[in-house]
């Protein structure tokens, strides 16, 4: 099974070094000198890394046959693919690939049914299931521990307590600073401000 691990993104320097956007939790594993990567777009690779090294927090990767910053530039926006046997599970037991949480049922603590997860993405704060509801609809849930608060795989189920509104837009609670104030600006009488 292909899992992308990486996304190249700008060169760095003049000797073909590129930064990458991690998407593994195992980048040491993954991403170390010696793998070789397919890629997508495929013509670009397969790509075996050559070096690598953290720099400012981002880590870089150098791939052989890539030695200057205009075939480094030519790599930009390249997904970094790794086989991995399907079986294989993470280190952590708090940790999932997201082969594993693709068509988990989606339920409230009471059992209440929410959807299925149709997709992941991978934003830098925080990973969102995008899960498909009965009625077609969509709705993202960002997948922290407070709103995910537990994953069965043996279930196939993920289950979630959603704070008021995440579900349904009819239970959103707004809060605003000019609850405590008039229309001009000033503050209410019998408030306290």
């Amino acid at each position: 099974m292909q899992l992308v691990v990486a996304r190249i993104g700008r060169a760095h320097g003049i000797k073909g070094e590129v930064t990458v956007e991690v998407r593994t939790d195992e980048p040491e594993l993954r991403l170390g000198p010696g793998a070789v990567l397919a890629t997508e777009p495929a013509g670009t690779g397969p790509l075996t890394i050559e070096t690598g090294r953290v720099h400012s927090g981002r880590l870089l990767l150098r791939f052989e046959g890539v030695r200057d910053r205009t075939a480094a530039e030519a790599l930009r926006n390249t997904l970094l693919i790794a086989e991995v046997d399907p079986a294989e599970l993470p280190e952590d037991p708090e940790e999932f690939y997201d082969h594993q949480l693709m068509d988990l049922d989606v339920v409230l603590a009471d059992g209440t049914e929410v959807g299925r997860i149709t997709e992941i993405t991978h934003l830098p704060s925080q990973d969102l299931f995008i899960v498909e509801r009965p009625d077609g609809s969509e709705v993202m849930i960002p997948f922290v521990e407070e709103i995910v608060t537990e994953i069965d795989l043996a279930e196939q189920r993920a289950v979630i307590t959603p704070p008021p509104g995440l579900i349904d837009a009819s239970q959103a609670v707004i809060a605003s600073a000019r609850d405590d104030e008039g229309d001009d600006g000033a503050p209410v009488a019998g408030k306290d401000v």
